[in-house]
């Protein structure tokens, strides 16, 4: 039943899965991952900044045995809203840290408290991939609407790769994965062989990764890379921060390198017959569903995408874009 959230569940000894929930979002829930410990609670994520996910977070940790005051640290896998949302409201209620990769705490500020010249810029990079003026306007403050479902809050601990948070009887590591953001982090736990992968590996949908103002000049090379870098780990079972947990890391690490192949090859053969902007490419590709059904925020995250696409070619010297508003691009 689409309304019907997952059970929290006792995964292993010592650590638990929180389904909470996300309002208006068709991915309905973030699984916000908790350890046990002797001096409380140690979590990973948090949700977004409702009421209903406050509550459902309280119920799951209450299921394992803890109260919200409980919680000792918050290791926030990347900045977006129903990962990082709901950290600030958890840690006035329990005095807990919250961490966070340096390179997405340095966006806060400008994501979340004075977004201005976030948005202006957004209206620059709009202009250049093509978008028409009237839709241009509407999108370039698409992303603002979930501001209020974010607790502003500065990161108490950085966490850089490698680098092992303090949750006593676990041995857990960072591992940065730039890409879907450009601090993404998943943690690695050895004593069960278990990838917290974030949104950087999901079992059945592609996290989007976008080209935009605070996305690194690079994100999809980043995003292989990192596909890569976490395939050195020797994983039993994938906890992912939506959907449902899997097994077969490398398969889906094969699955994902291929969806970006096709992607590449789908650019390259719509530009075989000439040149093309960001905005007109992206109405021809393959998406989950029609391009004119597609629209908000949405859309401008499919645009940003195919722009990362475009950088990433671009890159390999197989395309060029010309200068000036919009740019087109073709095959070298």
């Amino acid at each position: 039943m689409s309304g019907v959230l997952p059970p929290v569940e006792r995964l292993r000894p010592g650590l638990w899965t929180i389904p909470v929930p996300l309002p208006n979002s068709s991915l309905r829930y973030v699984f916000v991952y908790l350890f046990e410990t002797d001096e409380g609670a140690y979590i990973v994520d948090a949700g977004w900044n409702t009421n209903d996910a406050f509550d459902a977070l309280s119920a799951g940790l209450a299921k394992a045995g803890y109260e919200m005051a409980d919680v000792r640290g918050v290791m926030v896998t990347h900045i977006h809203p129903d990962h990082y949302g709901l950290a600030g409201r958890v840690k006035e209620a329990s005095g807990a840290w919250i961490s966070l990769h340096p390179s997405d705490a340095a966006l806060i500020d400008s994501r979340y408290g004075r977004p201005d010249e976030l948005m202006a810029e957004m209206g620059r990079l709009l202009a250049r991939w093509g978008a028409p003026d009237d839709e241009a306007a509407e999108l370039v403050s698409a992303a603002m609407p979930v501001r209020p479902l974010v607790d502003l809050v500065t990161p108490d601990v950085l966490l850089e790769d490698g680098d092992r948070p303090e949750v006593p009887g676990w041995d857990l590591s960072a591992i940065w994965t730039p890409g879907h953001s450009p601090g993404h982090l998943c943690f690695w736990e050895p004593t069960n062989r278990l990838l917290l992968a974030g949104d950087h590996v999901l079992p059945r949908i592609t996290p989007n990764i976008p080209f935009h103002a605070q996305s690194g000049a690079n994100p999809l090379s980043d995003f292989l890379r990192s596909l890569d870098k976490v395939g050195e780990y020797d994983a039993d079972e994938v906890l992912p921060a939506h959907e449902y947990r899997f097994v077969d890391l490398q398969g889906r690490l094969t699955e994902l390198r291929a969806h970006h192949q096709e992607r590449f090859d789908e650019i390259c053969e719509a530009l075989d017959d000439g040149g093309a902007t960001a905005w007109s490419l992206a109405g021809t590709l393959r998406w989950s569903r029609p391009w004119d059904q597609i629209t908000g925020f949405m859309r401008r995250a499919a645009v940003a995408e195919t722009m990362a696409h475009l950088r990433e070619l671009e890159v390999r010297g197989v395309l060029v874009a010309t200068d000036g508003e919009p740019a087109v691009w073709s095959r070298r």
